[in-house]
């Protein structure tokens, strides 16, 4: 097995011929730097000889803000101006912001212009955009200190289920910290890359992420060489940190008085409740005291307490397997990723799902760096001494919005990315020459059910019939997940497009239940629509022959358009209280009524064009 290197705190290393990147872990708790010199990688220790650096930033009075440990032991004394789990907001509205239980302890500002939640301290009002570019900061200041040159690139790892917003506002976090990003990471596959380097054979490999504040779960297929992503799942919104908070609760409904968790206090109880958790890995009974209250917990009932998180993510893995289409049994490998997956409790609960003991060889707390830093090597053009192919997957299906409120998807989920994919489609009505492109996100089949990403509009489409024209809709998405939609009318080139840059990312429980409401409701979707796919078929046809009437109805006898409007009314009406069946047998009945008009409106209109022609000069043309 390949030694994990950690450099020694403050020494100086030139390096000749190589170009420096940096892999980051940007976490929820806490945050790491990683980079590889000589071909081996390494976690970079800052001046007290630790790799971890709290993700906590302290705004006071002064012109620096102070970022890691130092934020963190002040926090106490200084609660409404230090900020931890920022990395929670990310993507989320000032609504959200505000309504977020963890954050309960900051005041938000009302005058947000840009729509972000922005936290009131005493050096001005931050959103997440700024403070997650604080920490990015101080970990790249981190970095020059270990380095005589300039870093050249960063990879940086996100949440496997972080959206289009929550990605790309971790790019602009990075920019804001002037660094130059090569690529954002899946941190599973970070995980997977930083074990990978000592797998040879092929398998399939869970990586279980749990972290301080997001949980992720990916199963992974090696091949000769190759690590694709065959599906992901996961909660943005759990993690270590709840276990703090139900601990915290868990004291409060055994006596532990409100009052005393006025001002200060539950920032310092949240503290208390951490410590707790950690002493439980290696006790079995830990005696608590809090201000003037004392207690006792002990295993038993910490697993209690710990037990609906982790049914959280066992139900996580099982949905993951069953997207990727593989049983417990063809699992080779379960890694553990994240600080919490330290409990013997959660990895016990791993363990018997999954029915063999996971692997904890590298530091979980380190392993996501480790992987993000080997990443950086490859891509800023160092030899490397493995070499392999890794592929990201798209985690929710996106596609647009068609007649009928319907959803076509493009990308569906789990597509290995980068890609790029194409579709095409034609005009409803006669004479149509705009085209409205409606992205959504999502596994639903109605629009109504899924995240709407962007509207644009495509014009200049010529005036034909329906169905004439033809519009090419192409998506690209690209290594960091981020969306560019295009519409290109084919005969004049006309084309519009869109980068899809949402402003908030999606509500947290809408994330833990967008594939749980897929499947509940899979069979219920698709009657939905089968029924409106005939509905717009039925219309269209309606429409159509309507619109031939007004010009030929000549070419029918009083019979004969007697029973062709009988028919279309008949399937009028059915259009509001028919099944689909029903509908789609009318619609065939009218077809078939429709069929002697439509061709004697060919055989008129064919006459008219070649009215005093003479074939045989024709068909000499």
């Amino acid at each position: 097995m390949a030694l994990l290197k950690i450099s020694e705190p403050g020494a100086s290393k030139t390096v000749k011929s190589r170009k420096f990147a940096i892999g980051i872990d940007l976490g929820t708790t806490n945050s790491l730097v990683a980079s590889g010199y000589s071909g081996e990688v390494e976690v970079l220790l800052d001046e007290t000889g630790s790799g971890l650096m709290p993700s906590v930033v302290n705004y006071g009075q002064g012109q620096i803000p102070l970022v890691g440990k130092l934020a963190k032991e002040i926090a106490t004394r200084d609660p409404k101006n230090t900020i931890s789990s920022i990395k929670r907001l990310l993507g989320r509205s000032k609504l959200e912001g505000i309504e977020a239980d963890q954050f309960q302890q900051y005041q938000f500002s009302s005058d947000s212009k840009t729509g972000l939640p922005e936290i009131i301290t005493d050096a001005g009002c931050k959103d997440p955009i700024q403070i997650s570019s604080d920490i990015l900061t101080q970990l790249a200041s981190q970095a020059r200190q270990n380095f005589d040159s300039e870093i050249e690139g960063v990879v940086i790892t996100v949440p496997a289920y972080f959206n289009d917003a929550q990605r790309q506002q971790t790019k602009q976090a990075a920019e804001l910290a002037n660094l130059n990003v090569l690529r954002l990471i899946n941190e599973p596959t970070a995980a997977a890359l930083a074990y990978g380097l000592d797998t040879q054979e092929e398998g399939k490999i869970v990586v279980y992420d749990l972290g301080g504040g997001t949980f992720d779960v990916s199963i992974l297929s090696l091949r000769r060489g190759v690590f694709e992503v065959l599906a992901t799942g996961g909660d943005t919104a759990l993690g270590g940190d709840d276990i703090d908070y139900a601990i915290c609760n868990w004291m409060m409904e055994h006596g532990l008085s409100k009052q005393l968790l006025e001002s200060k206090g539950y920032s310092e109880l949240v503290r208390y409740a951490n410590l707790i958790k950690h002493e439980l890995s290696d006790k079995d009974t830990v005696d608590l005291k809090f201000k003037d209250w004392c207690g006792t917990l002990n295993r038993e009932d910490f697993k209690k307490i710990c037990e609906p998180f982790i049914k959280r993510t066992i139900n996580a893995c099982r949905r993951v397997l069953r997207d990727s289409e593989i049983a417990v049994a063809d699992v080779d490998n379960v890694i553990m990723v994240g600080g919490s997956t330290r409990s013997p409790i959660i990895r016990e609960e791993v363990e018997r799902y999954f029915g063999m003991p996971p692997l904890t060889s590298i530091d979980p707390d380190l392993v996501v760096a480790v992987g993000a830093g080997i990443q950086a090597e490859v891509l800023v053009g160092n030899d490397t001494a493995d070499n392999f192919l890794l592929l990201d997957v798209n985690p929710l299906s996106l596609g647009i919005e068609t007649m009928g409120e319907l959803v076509e998807k493009i990308i569906p989920r789990n597509t290995p990315i980068p890609s790029a994919k194409a579709q095409d489609f034609t005009t409803f009505k006669d004479g149509q020459s705009v085209m409205s492109i409606h992205v959504v996100q999502g596994e639903r089949e109605l629009v109504s059910d899924c995240r709407s990403l962007a509207k644009f509009e495509l014009k200049g489409i010529p005036q034909m019939v329906a169905g004439a024209a033809k519009v090419r809709v192409t998506f690209q998405i690209d290594a960091d997940g981020l969306l560019s939609v295009s519409a290109e009318e084919l005969s004049t080139q006309q084309k519009a497009e869109i980068q899809v840059k949402p402003s908030f990312g999606l509500n947290a429980d809408v994330i833990e239940d967008i594939l749980e409401s897929s499947y509940e409701n899979a069979e219920s979707d698709m009657e939905i629509r089968s029924l409106k796919e005939a509905q717009v078929e039925a219309k269209q046809l309606v429409d159509s022959i309507n619109s031939a009437l007004e010009s030929d109805r000549e070419l029918l006898g009083v019979e004969q358009l007697s029973v062709l409007n009988s028919a279309m009314k008949h399937l009028s009406a059915l259009l509001y209280a028919g099944t689909s069946v029903e509908i789609r047998s009318a619609t065939e009945e009218l077809n078939r009524l429709s069929n002697e008009f439509a061709a004697k409106r060919m055989d008129l209109h064919i006459g008219k064009a070649l009215k005093g022609k003479i074939i045989d000069k024709m068909q000499e043309g």
